[in-house]
């Protein structure tokens, strides 16, 4: 299944709200380096409302600990930056593929950008807009990979 990554996230309700999306998809939820928060910070716990037991979350230390953690699982890197040539709409999700967004305040280190298999964007059409809230774009890009994947399965209609 698509994993999503946020390396060393800053602000409190982003994270609860991703963590939020990753429990109504059944998304693991991995959270790189030091965070801007205390985890049990009480912003994420409401952004989170009353979902975080239904997030299977891992924390790695640093990047180097994910690195090793992600090669022993397989899987490509699918980085998301304002940097990216191609559209994250152009871009064919596979299943084993872990989606990394980076801090709200600066993004993605370049090293970490060039050590991704994939460098994609969101695409915004407006020159007055720089980039996108970090849980708008986690969701945008999970739904679009869940989607072409067929993960999204609403027991509404199932039956």
């Amino acid at each position: 299944m698509v994993k999503v990554v946020l390396y060393q996230p800053e602000i409190p309700p982003n994270t609860g709200n991703i963590a939020r999306t990753c429990a109504a998809t059944n998304t693991e939820l991995h959270l790189v380096g030091e965070l801007g928060f205390d985890i049990s910070d009480r912003a994420v716990k409401r952004a989170g409302l009353d979902y975080w037991p239904y997030v299977d979350l891992h924390q790695h230390q640093d990047w180097d600990t994910f690195t090793q953690y992600r090669q022993r699982i397989g899987g490509n890197l699918i980085a998301f930056s304002v940097k990216g040539k191609k559209p994250y709409t152009n871009y064919f999700f596979q299943n084993e593929d872990w989606l990394l967004f980076g801090q709200e305040s600066s993004g993605l280190p370049p090293e970490i950008m060039a050590s991704s298999d994939e460098l994609l964007r969101i695409p915004i059409p407006s020159p007055h807009v720089r980039s996108l809230n970090l849980s708008v774009s986690v969701a945008i890009v999970l739904y679009e990979a869940k989607g072409q994947l067929k993960q999204l399965c609403d027991p509404a209609f199932s039956q």
